[in-house]
């Protein structure tokens, strides 16, 4: 019988592990594998970018979602006998490959996906249950009650681990080199929306002790970016 139980948890894209020191939260979804070829080139999808603020009540699917986690932070090439790159090199560029960002989703409807913030490992591409509720609305309110993040049904969060590049870089690491990362990230996200037909835009307006606390964050993370992502009106 648990065979058979753990065999279809499996089917339905969970991991039967619960998290260490968190087993109220122990929904994990494996998500499908990100496609590298696509129907829009990077020329058209630069062309087409654009910040977009309202979106449609219509869900979005488990490959969506999937492909835009992996275009902010996804692992192109296994590096396992480098520990400092928690998996590999990524889609995006860090400095001295440190990768300071960690990226969270608040799904709200997502196909296949219970509402609640998630937390993408990268190392697997899956996205592990940190808080079974919806919090878009009360993100919205620590966001100066920004309409499009309760609105659309998937939101990014980015937080950043400064200590990652300021242990080896100072300062500098801190107040300029996680910046640069995140911007390299998220305009993967602005050209990986447009190329899925989808829109999103950059929202860093909000209050950072009022996130933190929603989001329940370790003490070593500071909340830096959202971007909500949907179909567009």
């Amino acid at each position: 019988m648990k065979l058979f139980i753990t065999a279809l948890i499996l089917m339905m894209g969970v991991s039967p592990e619960s998290p260490a020191g968190n087993p109220q939260n122990d929904k994990v979804y494996i998500l499908p594998a990100p496609s590298l070829k696509g129907t829009m080139s990077v020329e058209e999808a630069l062309q087409q970018r654009r910040s977009r603020r309202q979106f449609l009540d219509r869900e979005l699917s488990m490959e969506q979602l999937s492909q835009i986690l992996w275009s902010a932070y996804g692992i192109t090439v296994k590096r396992d006998d480098y520990p400092v790159l928690r998996g590999g090199l990524r889609t995006a560029p860090s400095a001295g490959a440190l990768y300071p960002l960690e990226i969270y989703v608040m799904v709200g409807n997502v196909k296949g996906i219970e509402p609640g913030l998630y937390k993408y490992n990268s190392e697997d591409h899956s996205i592990r249950c940190t808080i079974s509720e919806d919090l878009r609305k009360e993100a919205s309110s620590a966001a100066y009650n920004q309409k499009m993040i309760k609105d659309a049904p998937a939101v990014l969060f980015y937080s950043a681990a400064y200590e990652r590049c300021s242990k080896k870089y100072g300062e500098r690491g801190k107040e300029r080199y996680v910046c640069m990362d995140l911007g390299h990230s998220a305009e993967n996200v602005y050209l990986q929306a447009e190329a899925l037909h989808l829109g999103t835009c950059a929202v860093g307006a909000f209050s950072d002790e009022a996130l933190k606390k929603l989001f329940q964050l370790p003490a070593d993370e500071e909340p830096i970016y959202m971007m909500p992502i949907g179909y567009c009106k």
